[in-house]
């Protein structure tokens, strides 16, 4: 029988500094320090950075693949399974259209483009080609298309979020209709728990990788380059911050959710995404803490994935500003009609913005160059400050899609709230 001693010992709590957010905060801050006190150095730990990235993206295709196939294998009822994708596209395009209008209305207030007086004939148009051409390309008709995968195996191999979500949700389904299936689903749940263990081997790297990716980003585009667009850049945080507050807020509190202590409970996603500037990175992280919160394993295998292309808060608020902002800076007048029809283009475009790399600001040049009222080279003026704003955009894309599992698990009544109750308290 243990002594008193050993149960105290065993209860005490972990020491803060071998806590994995607390390491990753110092890696976030030894980074910026050695961005901005030797930028060549930092520019030179980029590879830690992409290392790291690219060690949790291998992991990504097969964990979705087997929680999606084991929830809907265990769900059983194909009816439910279509209730819970219609509620949550239904909430996605919601909440999404809120923060579109939140940033339009914000960006009109503040006018952070105001006295920039840009001339978009001097402006380096040629940069921005890059951005502009890759986006060209993806119209509605080609998102869907992209979707479904040459192969099965190509959607593992190319690591598209939306085409592994779809073959595990056809072998999902195949697997629950005939008895056989039962050995194959419980082997995938074995399976996913060891990618899991996996994931917490990798995670062991992540302030190394935080620390990576900061100093390059700070090492590479300088904190300098905020000062002449702090106002943009302050306005598209004010309005993140206050969708976040308000909307995601209220929408929690409306289902019996602290939003503060369930964004203090995925504190590490949040730093992961801070520090690399990557929302991929906090993916099997959230998915996991959610079902430990308490939802349901198909709602948060449905939900998390269709969110990381659909549900992109953040990137809406962005690009709302964004394309406001340019046009403000390069002096040129819309009428109330044409912020109407940019805002409907947005809401649209918005949705694939996941679905080619650099998602963001290839959407916006793709925007402004098939709109033709703002003119497009004016996003140039947007090339330094990007990588910051990026971190904002996917921060608020993070919070978005851990409220929208949460409340779409609330509506199907796949929320264990007492579960809820004891995870948040710790």
């Amino acid at each position: 029988m243990p002594s008193p001693a050993t149960s105290v010992a065993a209860a005490a709590p972990r020491p803060f500094y071998k806590s994995l957010h607390f390491q990753v905060l110092i890696g976030i801050l030894a980074g910026v320090a050695l961005g901005a006190l030797r930028p060549s150095l930092g520019t030179d730990m980029k590879p830690l950075g992409d290392a790291f990235i690219k060690l949790v993206r291998m992991l990504i295709a097969p964990i979705i693949f087997c929680t999606v196939v084991v929830g809907i294998g265990n769900a059983g009822d194909m009816r439910k399974l279509g209730r819970i994708g219609v509620k949550s596209l239904l909430y996605f395009e919601v909440v999404t259209t809120f923060a579109l209008l939140i940033g339009l209305v914000l960006v009109k207030i503040l006018q952070p483009g105001a006295g920039i007086n840009a001339n978009p004939a001097t402006l380096d148009a040629k940069s921005v080609q890059d951005y502009a051409g890759p986006g060209k390309a993806m119209h509605t008709v080609d998102f869907l298309m992209n979707v479904i995968p040459d192969t099965m195996a190509g959607a593992f191999a190319k690591g598209e979020i939306l085409q592994v979500l779809l073959v595990a949700i056809l072998f999902g389904i195949s697997l629950g209709r005939f008895p056989q299936g039962r050995s194959i689903i419980n082997g995938c749940d074995n399976f996913v728990h060891a990618l899991f263990g996996v994931m917490e081997i990798v995670m062991k790297a992540a302030p190394v990788g935080s620390f990576g990716a900061m100093a390059f980003t700070v090492g590479k585009f300088g904190l300098k380059t905020l000062i002449p667009l702090a106002k943009l850049m302050g306005c598209v945080c004010l309005t993140s911050l206050l969708f976040v507050s308000i909307v995601l807020g209220t929408i929690s509190r409306l289902h019996g959710v602290n939003l503060w202590r369930l964004l203090r409970y995925l504190r590490e996603e949040f730093l992961l995404v801070l520090g690399t500037s990557s929302s991929e990175t906090a993916l099997p992280g959230l998915m996991r803490k959610l079902e430990q919160l308490g939802c349901a394993k198909p709602v948060v295998g449905l939900v998390v994935p269709s969110g990381y292309s659909f549900n992109l808060d953040g990137t809406s608020i962005y690009l709302t500003i964004a394309a406001i902002f340019v046009a403000q800076a390069t002096n040129t007048p819309l009428s109330t009609g044409q912020e109407f029809v940019l805002l409907i283009v947005l809401m649209l475009t918005s949705k694939g913005a996941a679905a080619v790399t650099g998602g963001g600001f290839i959407t916006l040049a793709a925007t402004l160059s098939s709109l033709g009222t703002v003119p497009v080279a004016g996003i140039a003026l947007l090339l330094g400050v990007d990588r910051f704003m990026s971190q904002v955009r996917a921060l608020t894309n993070l919070a978005g899609n851990a409220v929208a599992t949460v409340v779409v698990a609330r509506w199907e009544n796949e929320l264990d709230r007492g579960q809820m109750a004891r995870e948040l308290a710790k």
